[in-house]
């Protein structure tokens, strides 16, 4: 049976995005993957979205290149209410930001489906009203160590990982001499850490990732003055340089400092073949294979250890990894099986 499908994603930057944007490359994935599955798929996204579904936008563009900031909801709730209106034209509405799909959910008959891309911490007052939801909402988290997290236990949950498309990813056995950190230039990324490993060891390190307008200043006064010959901020990379990127590198390092619920770079880096040595945190053990795709260590003694070790990684199984756990087509598999259980 084939199915009218909602997929309700945030209005940040595009579907897909071009260039930073995890949530919005998974909702492309899923989008355009369900439409080849034969499924009628409408995608409620900013109107710079490049898509085969039917696509519905209330905004031309982005939020961001708008300079609308993250902490402004009005257009993505406008966004979840334009979709919940048209319910009783879905067979199932997915959505993928914010808690407004919980409280629409309670009038309409469609089945709905929430995916966390990224839960609140601990203590945050928004657990408070998804308490409240707790048996009413279906949810999906993409990874467990995401659901352990979870300070409600929702009546129905799955855990579907995140998936990328491999084939943008070019396998290579015989890297470059140096290593790579990729991600939002943020302190919970782990770039200090990675800066300092790279510095103790001697070591090549080239960074790339978006620098947020909040994140200006903290990488003018904490991360630029660091820069040298050996430790180099190559910008934020386009999707269609990042294999070169990954590829070229001994491994990736990051050291984060937060939860990550899933870590799509470590995916990416390992389609490449490319080792990644990571911090004991969030979905780290899920993602990487101790000893075998990477280290995943505790600190940064730990992580100048794996360093010295690392060309001991066979990138082949780097590679194998992704491509039985982490592609986008096994991901999209996961949640056709559960719009199915829902109806």
């Amino acid at each position: 049976m084939k199915l009218k499908i909602a997929q309700v994603a945030p209005l940040w930057f595009s579907i897909p995005p071009k260039k930073y944007g995890g949530t919005e490359r998974i909702v492309h994935f899923l989008s355009e993957e369900l439409v080849k599955r034969g499924h009628k798929v409408t995608l409620f996204a900013s109107g710079d979205s490049k898509t085969k579904a039917k696509l519905v936008a209330p905004v031309k563009r982005g939020l961001i290149e708008q300079g609308i900031p993250w902490s402004d909801y009005t257009w993505s709730g406008f966004n979840t209410f334009l979709a919940f209106k048209k319910a009783d034209r879905f067979d199932i509405i997915h959505a993928h930001w914010g808690l407004f799909s919980f409280f629409f959910q309670e009038f309409v008959k469609t089945p709905v489906l929430f995916t966390f891309h990224n839960i609140p911490k601990r203590g945050d007052h928004r657990w408070k009203i998804m308490e409240y939801f707790k048996n009413k909402i279906n949810v999906v988290f993409i990874s467990h160590s995401e659901k352990n997290n979870s300070q409600v236990k929702f009546k129905k949950s799955w855990v579907v990982y995140n998936g990328i498309d491999i084939a943008k990813f070019k396998f290579n056995s015989q890297p470059k001499d140096y290593f790579a950190w990729i991600g939002r230039v943020s302190p919970e990324k782990g770039i200090e850490n990675a800066i300092k490993v790279a510095k103790k060891l001697g070591i090549k390190l080239l960074m790339a990732g978006q620098i947020q307008e909040m994140r200006k200043e903290y990488f003018e006064k904490t991360i630029k003055p660091q820069l040298s010959e050996k430790i180099k901020y190559l910008g934020e990379i386009p999707e269609e340089k990042l294999s070169d990127f990954y590829r070229g590198a001994r491994a990736l390092l990051y050291p984060i400092e937060w939860e990550e619920p899933f870590g799509l770079v470590m995916a990416e880096a390992m389609a490449c073949g490319t080792p990644v040595i990571v911090f004991d945190r969030g979905s780290a053990k899920e993602v990487v294979e101790d000893g075998v795709t990477g280290f995943v260590v505790k600190d940064n003694e730990e992580m100048m250890k794996a360093i010295k070790k690392v060309d001991k990684i066979d990138r082949k199984k780097c590679r194998e990894r992704v491509e039985k756990y982490f592609t986008y087509q096994r991901m999209v598999s996961d949640y056709e099986k559960i719009y199915y259980q829902l109806l």
